[in-house]
């Protein structure tokens, strides 16, 4: 998966106040914030620094099945993806599937989206 620091998800989310935050990757710490804003952030993985720093200034960290129960229609979250020139298996939420997965036993049909396996 990919890595995200807490300063990309604090820039890339400056206008959502009361939205949660969704990641599919690790969140990591970044020791040059000085102050960290209240955040709901759901992860796959969060390193012990920024789960103390986003629980020090009163967010919240959720795993996927907390935010299921919290947010069942999908309503009041963002995502943040990866960067765009990054690999293309990173930048959506097939990069948790692909590390379990070979990707030279699939392909997925262009227009249809539907996964065929070779």
């Amino acid at each position: 998966g990919q890595l995200f620091s807490l300063a990309r998800i604090i820039r890339k989310t400056q206008n959502t106040s009361d939205k949660i935050v969704v990641v599919v990757g690790t969140v990591t710490c970044d020791n040059r914030l000085i102050k960290v804003p209240k955040l709901k952030v759901c992860a796959l993985r969060c390193t012990e620094g920024a789960r103390s720093a986003i629980l020090k200034n009163g967010g919240s960290v959720l795993t996927f099945e907390e935010l299921a129960v919290q947010a069942p229609f999908g309503a009041k979250y963002c995502t943040v993806t990866g960067k765009k020139n990054c690999p293309r298996n990173q930048q959506t939420f097939w990069s948790c599937w692909f590390t379990k997965y070979s990707r030279q036993n699939h392909s997925l049909e262009p227009k249809t989206g539907i996964m065929k396996w070779l």
